[in-house]
């Protein structure tokens, strides 16, 4: 080999032995970056909303169980169970148990005897053998017997009494039977009126105090699709000893559902106001901490959030977050602070300058 092609090799060889890059060592080198997509980073509210679930039914105000008025014996049963009546329709036909057929006969003859006395002291104190407290005495024996009598007409112990409906509504419990001798208080069947139904549901102490009467709520029945608006009506302020929740009812509008039916409720308690960002922009690092990534100046820039609330696919996020920086959401998990950023759509409108 010749000196003048030693002498080349050896100045590589030098060059490499002291660091130096060979052929390109004056050449700058490419800094590491990302393709990503990115969103605008916008203000907003959502809406801050708890689910319960529950049975359709009457409200307190729309319910009302027919109780016997007197001792008697079911004579018919005009009606079954579920049946839609209409205000005044025949419920049940009562007659007089042999108890209290006798009763109305003892408070007749008490009548009869009553007006007896008081004639025949009307007489004496004419002739002044019986004094004015005597007549008193009558006359009041007499009003007694007779709002005693009527007492027992308008129970029905006269005769045959046929219990109507107080309004329109839909049978929902029947516990009488013909020939059952019922005694005065006993249940015989309940009435619900169907434009009164609401859904009683039962929340967690802790999601309880955030619901008041008035706020907005969606139900639906389980299994199904369609949802309606309704509204509470009511929150207790006791839990039910045998789950521990707090009872809600929901008012429904009318002809939408059945007493009986299983819904959910969507309450809308308030809203929550913030940055309203994908659940996709949100990441969380090896200590537990919920972080994004925005793109600043086409730099990565990692930034610490609080998760406000959610809903849905959206998340309302408060942090230090810069307000002209849009949102890295594809190829964010990737990024570290100060990597450079390429647009996957170079056209994209997410990032400001």
């Amino acid at each position: 080999m010749s000196r003048r092609s030693i002498a080349p090799a050896a100045c590589v060889a030098l060059g490499l032995l002291a660091g130096l890059p060979p052929a390109h060592a004056g050449a700058a080198q490419v800094k590491p970056s990302v393709r990503v997509t990115l969103a605008q980073l916008k203000e907003g509210v959502l809406p801050h909303q708890v689910i319960a679930y529950g049975t359709i039914g009457p409200s307190s105000a729309g319910r009302k169980t027919i109780m016997a008025p007197v001792s008697a014996v079911v004579g018919e049963v005009y009606v079954r169970l579920g049946e839609a009546v209409s205000r005044g329709a025949p419920l049940v036909r009562l007659m007089p148990s042999p108890q209290t057929a006798a009763a109305y006969a003892q408070a007749r003859s008490a009548l009869v005897v009553a007006r007896h006395l008081l004639v025949s002291t009307r007489k004496l104190v004419a002739e002044h053998l019986a004094t004015a407290q005597q007549l008193d005495d009558a006359e009041r024996s007499m009003t007694d017997a007779r709002a005693q009598l009527r007492a027992f007409q308008s129970l029905g112990a006269s005769g045959s009494n046929i219990v109507r409906a107080p309004f329109s509504a839909i049978v929902t419990a029947l516990t009488a039977s013909p020939g059952a001798i019922v005694t005065p208080g006993s249940p015989l069947l309940d009435l619900a009126a169907p434009r009164a139904l609401v859904l009683t549901a039962g929340v967690v102490p802790a999601q309880a105090g955030e619901i008041n009467a008035g706020d907005r709520a969606r139900v639906t029945l389980i299994g199904g699709q369609r949802s309606v608006a309704g509204r509470v009506v009511l929150r207790g302020e006791v839990t039910l000893s045998g789950s521990g929740l707090v009872p809600i009812e929901i008012a429904l509008p009318p002809g939408r559902f059945m007493p009986g039916e299983m819904g959910e409720a969507v309450i809308t308690t308030r809203e929550v106001r913030g940055y309203v960002v994908p659940h996709a922009a949100i990441l969380v690092n090896s200590s537990g901490a919920t972080y994004v990534v925005q793109a600043v100046d086409q730099i990565a820039h990692q930034v610490r959030v609080r998760i406000v609330d959610s809903h849905g696919d959206r998340n309302v996020i408060t942090g230090p977050l810069v307000a002209r920086a849009p949102l890295v959401l594809t190829g964010n998990h990737q990024l570290s602070n100060g990597m450079r950023i390429r647009l996957a759509d170079p056209r994209s409108r997410g990032a400001r300058r």
